[in-house]
């Protein structure tokens, strides 16, 4: 199997899993959206985003499902499974429309549109992201008070899209350091080298800079 990635923030949490769980595929750096490559891509993906998963039989798209994909084939419990998958599927579906999301608002004004110069920044975006982030967050350090990671003892898929955004920040600014106990869990995951480095030794072209100012 091949996956197809960009540096983006989804693309670059599928690497980190197949990453982690030293899956058993291809990695080539893709750009659906460049200039003459859109059909090569949309037989892959009608939707032309990454990652894309290709397969002897068909290809696999959405971070989500490439990653309970990898993590079935690897025999690992990465993606919960039994008892403790409704709980997994919970902060999968939670975090996406809250935290990640709240992260996701405030990234693609900071750093998406300066990176690719698609505009100024829209300071009532910001805030209302900064606003969803705070209320988000504060769910999420009661949560991690009492406990080392999302599900169980281990880290999980679940931690891994939780963090879709947070590799970013040094772009988005978000105040993480305001809630310790997000922070530490997040260190933890900055301690797996898949996670923190999920392109070493890839070819894998740099994001755009962000201009200064």
């Amino acid at each position: 199997m091949k996956l197809l990635f960009s540096r983006n923030p989804n693309p670059r949490l599928a690497v980190a899993v197949a990453r982690h769980l030293d899956a058993k595929v291809e990695f080539e750096f893709a750009s659906p959206f460049a200039p003459g490559q859109a059909e090569r891509y949309r037989p892959l993906n009608p939707n032309l985003s990454l990652p894309i998963l290709v397969g002897p039989a068909k290809s696999l798209w959405e971070a989500d499902a490439i990653a309970c994909r990898l993590s079935r084939d690897a025999g690992s419990d990465f993606w919960r499974a039994g008892d403790d998958e409704p709980e997994m599927i919970r902060w999968l579906s939670w975090g996406k429309e809250n935290f990640a999301r709240a992260c996701d608002i405030v990234h693609f004004e900071r750093g998406t549109k300066q990176r690719y110069g698609l505009g100024a920044i829209d300071h009532e975006q910001v805030e209302e992201g900064l606003r969803r982030f705070a209320t988000a967050a504060a769910i999420l350090e009661a949560e991690l008070s009492g406990r080392s990671w999302l599900v169980g003892d281990t880290v999980s898929y679940a931690d891994f899209r939780m963090a879709t955004f947070l590799p970013f920040n040094d772009a988005a600014r978000l105040p993480l350091g305001d809630y310790p106990s997000l922070s530490r869990w997040y260190g933890q995951l900055e301690a797996i080298d898949a996670w923190r480095d999920p392109f070493q030794g890839l070819d894998a072209p740099e994001l755009a800079p962000i201009p200064a100012g």
